[in-house]
């Protein structure tokens, strides 16, 4: 029997796209833009890898590592709750002093807990949840509090945590947005305020290291050199490892820009956890880069490099 050219047209395509999702020997596992978060913790002190040339990584809190690992200072009260919009991030819930104020991808909105303690209090001052008020543009049905393992209540938007950060000394200051990959600026509805609705992976221009991948939240991607893509994604990055270097969790290939789709696709972990990879490579973003456009992870311990486009570490010896 003759196979009329349509035919033979719609198997072909059918095989080029067979092989784009089965490239890494892995099911295509995805996850909605927005659910996809990194899978890991903020990473403690010291931990895997070690920190480069970058500043501000040191206790893996975003703040200096000479931070005192003593009880915070008593947090200043919250005041008159209000909405600033900021050009970047849209609508920010600040304090009464006009400070931003940020949520916790580690903690939990139902029920409201609170996960930082320690170092990462003083870094991050829980706000106070005493004299807190709904002022212009904020729901007082979305106000509300959780009891500290200190026994102090701290304030809640939408069921998350509030809390300041300790490098925000001027009103508008924004600096504690995407550090780690795991604290945001809060939006008034309680969510996570948008880092200018990045898709879920897109490319930029570094300066020094050219055209690189970055998250949904513009942190820079990287590779780590002892991980396999052949035959199947294999990631060699756990346990500590993960503390200082969350994996990306898969996004949809249509939720991407300027990243090449061949083997861009998800994988099973080890630890049952699913990874994003380019190229089949598995993709991880750094605690030690505090903010959109830093790079403090580029070849830390000559095994992490940032992620090309096509998938190639850049920068990585040949």
């Amino acid at each position: 029997m003759k196979t009329s050219w349509r035919a033979a047209s719609l198997v072909a395509t059918a095989a080029s796209v067979l092989a784009l999702t089965t490239a890494c020997g892995q099911d295509n596992v995805t996850t909605p833009s927005s659910a996809a978060q990194n899978v890991g913790a903020t990473a403690a002190a010291g931990g895997y890898g070690g920190v480069g040339t970058g500043t501000g990584a040191g206790n893996g809190y975003g703040a200096d590592g000479s931070q005192s690992s003593g009880s915070p200072s008593p947090a200043a009260p919250a005041g008159a709750l209000t909405v600033a919009a900021n050009p970047d991030l849209g609508k920010v819930v600040t304090d009464g002093s006009g400070l931003t104020l940020y949520r916790f991808d580690q903690d939990t909105a139902k029920p409201p807990k609170s996960n930082c303690d320690g170092d990462c209090a003083t870094t991050w001052p829980p706000v106070p949840a005493d004299d807190a008020t709904a002022g212009t543009g904020i729901d007082k049905a979305l106000l509300g509090e959780v009891t500290r393992a200190d026994g102090s209540k701290q304030l809640t938007v939408g069921g998350w945590p509030a809390y300041r950060y300790a490098k925000d000394v001027n009103v508008g200051d924004v600096n504690g947005q995407g550090v780690g990959g795991k604290w945001f600026a809060l939006a008034p509805d309680g969510k996570k305020a948008a880092q200018s609705d990045l898709p879920g992976l897109s490319t930029r221009k570094d300066p020094k290291l050219g055209e690189i991948v970055v998250d949904k939240n513009g942190m820079t991607v990287y590779r780590f050199m002892k991980d396999k893509a052949w035959p199947k994604p294999v990631s060699n990055c756990t346990g500590d490892c993960l503390e200082k270097w969350p994996a990306v969790a898969p996004v949809d290939a249509d939720d991407t820009k300027g990243v090449e789709k061949k083997g861009l696709m998800g994988f099973t972990r080890s630890d049952g956890a699913k990874q994003m990879t380019v190229d089949c490579w598995p993709i991880y973003t750094f605690a030690g880069d505090e903010a959109p456009g830093d790079t403090n992870g580029q070849g830390v311990g000559g095994t992490w490099y940032a992620v090309a486009p096509d998938g190639k570490p850049v920068g990585a010896p040949k």
